[in-house]
């Protein structure tokens, strides 16, 4: 995994499905023979023949000591190569140094809002950084366990204020207070991995990684929807997202492939949804909307859907086009029962999503 990180920060275009095979590879001919491993990974992981000394390069560098760190092994990401000038003795308003941080600005500013299809191997690996240190987490509701109020409002807290008045003779000087505890709403995100998500699907992954690495396991639910529905919640709970993507990967079936939503959204109300996974949930659909089933049934299923979570968002990397609109038949079944209609094609539409996500402003959401 490592060693595909390092890859891809060096500038290869190295999906996930390519990484499995390597490993697959590397299952078969070992890692004790330098020149079998050499060729695993040539025949892999590398897809053009201008990439050939970037890899021999890269190989030569990663694997000449065994013994050394992983992380001592990477490539410096692409961001982290302008110098600081206030750490280098230079004066940090003179103006070389601040040419540095206007030109790291900038490439990420135009990088925040560049559609994910269009990412060159270069932008990819900054994309991932990003996206892994999102942080996602559901709005809050009220928990049936209360807490200690400092505000001085709620319900009286007799048990604490009989322990305090001891200090005081028996007299009840001060009083305690409770309030209910506010804790985090369970987070469902359905991910199509469907091929005409194909240049999205990964973003996607990494934005669940990071919901499910921060928040836990418990709290957060992941399922892959294509011909059929997966559950991916144990594959991303690793806290290495490379790694957590490429088991999940080898979990779905039907990646790239078909969509059927209608049956996928069945099948999650009828065996998670329905019992109490999507109650009172905030479920997120990252989808493009296209599908091969049923539009009325895909509808129907939203309706059930949306009749037992707290709120339902959609995000859709095609509305981030010019002049987009949702006359996909499965997409305009779908969005009468969305609640939070956003976008989903570059890192800034993902912060918001987010933010939609963690209760913020969905004035434009909604639209």
């Amino acid at each position: 995994m490592a060693f595909a990180r390092a890859l891809r920060a060096s500038g290869l275009a190295v999906p996930v499905g390519s990484v499995t095979v390597f490993a697959q590879a590397l299952g078969h001919v070992g890692i004790s023979s330098r020149s079998a491993l050499y060729w695993a990974g040539r025949a892999t992981l590398v897809n053009r023949m201008e990439d050939l000394a970037t890899y021999d390069r890269v190989f030569a560098s990663f694997w000449e000591s065994a013994g050394r760190r992983v992380d001592d092994r990477l490539p410096v990401p692409m961001t982290q190569t302008v110098d600081d000038a206030e750490e280098d003795g230079e004066d940090p308003d003179a103006e070389g140094a601040e040419a540095d941080h206007a030109v790291r600005y900038s490439a990420v500013e135009v990088l925040a809002h560049k559609d994910f299809a269009a990412l060159s191997a270069e932008e990819w690996a900054e994309a991932d950084r990003l996206i892994t240190r999102l942080k996602v987490s559901a709005d809050l509701r009220r928990s049936r366990r209360a807490q200690h109020s400092r505000a001085r409002r709620g319900r009286p807290d007799l048990g604490r204020t009989l322990r305090r008045s001891l200090r005081t003779g028996g007299e009840t000087i001060e009083r305690s207070w409770r309030t209910p505890r506010q804790r985090p709403r369970r987070l469902v995100l359905l991910v199509d991995v469907s091929g005409s998500m194909e240049p999205y699907a990964r973003a996607l992954l990494r934005f669940a990684h990071a919901a499910t690495s921060a928040r836990g396991a418990g709290r957060v639910e992941v399922f892959a929807l294509g011909t059929r529905l997966t559950r991916l919640t144990r594959e991303l709970t690793g806290r290495d997202p490379d790694a957590a993507l490429v088991v999940a990967s080898q979990s779905v079936l039907d990646w790239s492939g078909g969509t059927r939503l209608g049956d996928g959204l069945r099948d999650f109300n009828d065996r998670w949804g329905s019992r109490g996974m999507a109650r009172g949930a905030v479920v997120v659909v990252l989808s493009d909307g296209w599908d091969r089933g049923d539009p009325d049934q895909l509808g129907a299923e939203m309706a059930r859907l949306h009749r037992v979570a707290h709120r339902v968002v959609w995000a859709n990397p095609l509305k981030g086009s010019a002049g987009y609109q949702p006359l996909a038949r499965g997409m305009a079944a779908a969005l009468p029962w969305v609640d939070d209609f956003v976008e989903g094609h570059a890192f800034a539409a993902l912060e918001q999503l987010a933010a939609v996500v963690a209760g913020g402003d969905t004035a434009g959401a909604r639209e």
